[in-house]
């Protein structure tokens, strides 16, 4: 502002009576005037804030509570966050932090959140003068509102330096910023550090394993820089395998929570995924294998359950590297043994990491013949339930490896359906403790790829709303089990009808062939998709999208989105969907995940948009947020469905507002719309058609009409001519839209092609009042164009089969067109007034 008077001032000095710049000066000193006010304001604001809060004497609670909050309501504007770091701020809310007081150190973690934000300089001074290891120390208390307060503002600290490191400063610039990556590690290496802290809470713990899921790997594989990742693995892989190893309850065990090996394995599977060659790979391996057989030899007893806590670790997380380490001298021996151990925490350790193990279905095979008697025994005669849900879920897991082939049946006829009916039993057990009836959902999302256990669970009224409150509760490390359970149950996995000739070969070859279930037919899929609307699976999957939890991963986003398309898939049923909070869950999902993930709820919002009206399903904002996903929808690797329903959805939004279509504009759609208007496939040539014909409402689009060098106009009079009649209705509407909108397209149609007059001509003699309509406007806009254009018109038969509409009295929008074609023809004078029709 200052730059802008000087600048001012100077122009005044050249042109003293220039009424505009003194006028520009006089507004400028005006708001310079109050701005100085507002700051002298803030200036006596923070202070007396601050004098507050520190004031040791002070003891009415209501009144330092009230000022911690207007300092956290300052922070969040520039001006006031700008005032409290100038007035030695950051050292008042240090004293703060310093006090162990809890209500007193959240009102300063949170105006440092404010301090922080998006602003680089600022959070390198703090940081610099704060200390990593202060800012670690306060996210390892014990208060767990504190803990997650520092994590927030870690976060927000690690976006702004990070920030930095993605902009591409040259010349001079580069000179004066600094370099923030030492910063990063720095802070890193202390979160690091913190995992393995025995002093450390298990809150404080979990947070940190949260904040290095979110800011250690890369945020996109389009990102070419790995390197933190890399750095993270050889500092600290070791520390993150103390936390997935740690044995609940032994001796000189770490403080941790039921949500922290998930946590671990979601982290360890993050990193994994961030390497990018195999010597990478290598060393992740070679670390993990090292550090298991630290423990497992020479530790005795705890080393050997250490190392295969570590193996069940990396199973649930990359499960490549758990494979590797399971086949180590010793370890699967070590893991039968103990399951016969009559130690519970011992058995436990034990059966979690063989139901880990029996993913592969070569192991699968392996555990059946060796470890199923076994697991049968200690379901039969253990005393603890703890104990035997675990076995029971390591017999579902190996009862289900043939997953949907129905002639692959591990076990005997009816023992599948023994298993799920206790799986349900404990499930309704609300006696039992939520961390073990999570494995009861476990055992289901295996057992449920048995269509008659699908149809038994979906008929269990009461199992459903156990598992829907499990969903709804506190425990995440349930959100996978239970989203695979309802993709079984939905039969919305990707399933590819066998090629007929390929079938009759293996047959020949005598090759097994996979068989599907009887009750897994269309039918008895949509009688299942009903009955879970109706027990409320739309509000459990809503509270499993809202959780921030690390285990509300991309693939168990993935599932989540497939269980929404299938709820989706009957029309009649979009309404209860949206009603119960679908749509909005289904937005986040669109937007982040895996591929599939993000395309699978991408499509169920199209579904939505194309029957329901999207302003209803859609409030307020929420509509604009749609667009993006729909567009992802137009994209060439989708499917030809995929491209259609898009397309169909964008029709109906391009059809409510200007801002919508700006939208849609802006997300570059138009001319993947023009692509597949070039479609072999009529209906999704019709869709683009319908969709272009709603977006030549904008002037923008308008304006493309006319480009020089376009085939655009071209396109859309020779589609007005073609035998599909849906097809000729789309673009003759265009042409209605735009030759009325954009007048200067009118004189363009008779030069685009020669077959323009016999087009027209062929509109107006259709049998289809719709068609004739559309015909009779362009016509009428035509006429009212430029006279040369209805001198071409009338020298044709344009005239008499318009004069023939005009006394049409059955059909009366086109007779009112064509008696207004007629009478731009008589006021050019081309044509004599007809009484009679007067």
């Amino acid at each position: 502002m200052d730059q802008a008077v000087s600048d001012l001032q100077r122009c005044l000095s050249l042109e003293p009576r220039n009424k505009a710049f003194q006028e520009a000066l006089r507004a400028l000193g005006s708001s310079m005037h109050e701005k100085m006010k507002a700051m002298a304001c803030t200036d006596s604001k923070v202070e007396q804030m601050f004098q507050i809060l520190l004031d040791l004497e002070e003891k009415d609670a209501e009144k330092k509570q009230k000022a911690a909050q207007n300092l956290i309501v300052l922070a969040r504007e520039e001006a006031g966050a700008e005032k409290i770091f100038q007035s030695d701020g950051v050292r008042l809310l240090m004293q703060l932090l310093d006090t162990a007081k809890a209500d007193l150190m959240l009102a300063a973690l949170r105006t440092l959140v404010g301090l922080c934000s998006g602003h680089r300089s600022r959070t390198t001074a703090i940081l610099a003068e704060l200390g990593a290891p202060r800012l670690a120390a306060v996210l390892g208390v014990e208060h767990e509102q504190v803990s997650l307060a520092a994590c927030n503002l870690l976060h927000v600290v690690f976006d702004s330096l990070k920030e930095g490191l993605q902009k591409d400063f040259r010349g001079k610039e580069d000179a004066v910023v600094l370099d923030s990556s030492k910063d990063l590690k720095l802070l890193i290496k202390h979160l690091l550090e913190l995992l393995v802290l025995e002093g450390a809470s298990a809150h404080g713990r979990d947070n940190a394993l949260n904040l290095l899921i979110k800011v250690v790997p890369r945020r996109s594989p389009k990102e070419t820089n790995n390197s933190l990742s890399l750095w993270v693995i050889d500092q600290g892989l070791k520390k993150i395998l103390e936390v997935g190893s740690t044995v609940c309850g032994s001796s000189g065990s770490l403080p941790v929570t039921e949500n922290s090996r998930m946590s671990t394995s979601v982290l360890l599977s993050k990193l994994y995924e961030d390497l990018k060659c195999d010597a990478e790979r290598e060393n992740f391996h070679r670390l993990c294998e090292d550090y298991v057989r630290s423990w497992f030899e020479g530790h005795e007893l705890p080393g050997k359950l250490r190392a295969i806590q570590t193996v069940s670790c990396l199973l649930q997380g990359p499960s490549d590297a758990g494979n590797r380490v399971l086949e180590l001298e010793g370890i699967m021996d070590s893991v039968l043994s103990l399951c016969a151990s009559v130690c519970e925490a011992h058995q436990l350790v034990a059966v979690e990491a063989l139901i880990h193990a029996a993913d592969k279905a070569k192991r699968a095979s392996f555990i059946t013949a060796n470890g199923v008697n076994l697991l049968k025994e200690i379901y039969k005669h253990s005393e603890r339930d703890s104990i035997r849900i675990r076995a029971l879920v390591g017999l579902c897991k190996l009862g289900s490896a043939g997953g949907t082939d129905f002639s692959m049946k591990q076990f005997a006829e009816g023992s599948t359906m023994k298993l799920a009916k206790q799986c349900r039993k404990w499930l309704c057990n609300e006696a039992i403790d939520a961390g073990t009836r999570r494995w009861a959902v476990e055992g289901l999302a295996y057992l449920t790829f048995d269509a008659d256990v699908k149809e038994e669970f979906v008929e269990d009224k009461a199992a459903m709303q156990a598992m829907f409150q499990l969903a709804k509760s506190e425990d995440r490390s349930v959100l996978y089990a239970v989203a695979s359970t309802l993709v079984n149950c939905t039969n919305s996995y990707d399933h590819e009808e066998p090629d007929p000739q390929m079938l009759e070969l293996a047959k020949y070859a005598k090759q097994h062939i996979p068989e599907q279930h009887p009750k897994d037919k269309p039918e008895f899929v949509k009688r299942r998709v009903r009955k879970l609307l109706t027990a409320g699976v739309v509000s459990a999957l809503a509270c499993m999208v809202k959780s921030e939890n690390p285990a509300l991963t991309s693939s168990c986003r993935e599932l989540i989105s497939r269980v929404f398309l299938a709820l989706v898939e009957e029309a009649e049923d979009r309404g209860g969907v949206v009603a119960q909070g679908g749509g909005k869950a289904l937005i986040p999902l669109s937007l982040e995940g895996t591929e599939v993930g993000q395309t699978k709820a991408a499509q169920a919002l199209a579904k939505i948009t194309i029957t329901s009206n999207p302003e209803m399903a859609f409030p307020g904002e929420r509509i604009y947020e749609v667009v993006r996903p729909l567009v992802s929808l137009l994209h060439l690797q989708r499917t030809g469905l995929e491209n259609f329903e898009g397309l169909m959805a964008l029709t109906n939004l391009a059809g409510i507002s200007e801002r919508l279509r700006q939208k849609i504009l802006k997300e570059r759609a138009v001319p993947m719309i023009e692509g597949y208007m070039f479609e072999e496939h009529e209906l999704i040539r019709l869709a683009a058609t319908e969709c272009m014909c709603n977006m030549a409402m904008s002037k923008e689009v308008q304006e493309m009409f006319l480009a020089e060098g376009s085939d655009r106009l071209k396109l859309m009079v020779l589609y007005s001519g073609e035998e599909d009649e849906k097809l000729r209705r789309a673009a003759s509407g265009t042409l209605a839209m735009l030759t009325t909108l954009h007048p200067p397209i009118c004189k363009r149609i008779p030069q685009v092609t020669v077959h323009w007059l016999e087009i027209l001509q062929a509109l107006l003699l259709s049998p289809s009042a719709e068609l004739q309509h559309r015909g009779a406007v362009v016509v009428m806009n035509m006429m009212a164009a430029a006279r040369e254009v209805a001198e071409q018109l009338i020298a044709s038969e344009m005239l008499e089969i318009l004069s023939v509409l005009a006394k049409d009295k059955d059909k009366p929008r086109v007779a009112q067109a064509a008696q207004e074609s007629l009478a731009h023809a008589v006021a050019y004078g081309l044509i004599k007034p007809n009484p009679g029709l007067a």
